[in-house]
């Protein structure tokens, strides 16, 4: 279980890194869609993509983690609502499995955090 749990954070990161590097470098196929079918400024792209990059970075990080993922999951169900907007539904349910990825890691990091406050409540 522990191996999937570490798959599932890697893949998450990679997620996260990739998804911002394609919007802050703008590339083509994400201008044309954030920009060009939905009507997103460039700057917007951007700023979504610096977002997504430094969620993936927070994640790398046991202290960092769970706000990372946080940033993450929030900026994928975004990601995810706008493709259905944009009537692409097949897409859409497809883009909410990086949000269920992003839940996991928040739900293990915030259930070892809370394990760990218990052992130290109880020692003192």
């Amino acid at each position: 279980m522990k191996l999937l749990k570490t798959v599932n954070l890697i893949l998450v990161i990679l997620l996260g890194l990739s998804s911002g590097i394609s919007k802050f470098m703008q590339i083509p196929q994400e201008m044309e869609f954030f920009q060009d079918e939905m009507g997103y400024s460039a700057n917007t792209i951007i700023l979504f993509g610096v977002a997504q990059l430094a969620a993936g970075i927070l994640l790398v990080f046991g202290k960092t983690r769970t706000t990372g993922a946080i940033i993450l999951a929030t900026t994928f169900c975004i990601s995810a609502l706008i493709v259905f907007m944009a009537g692409k539904i097949g897409f859409g349910f497809f883009s909410i499995l990086p949000v269920v990825m992003a839940g996991i890691v928040i739900r293990e990091t915030t259930r070892a955090v809370s394990v760990t406050d218990t052992a130290r409540a109880a020692e003192l």
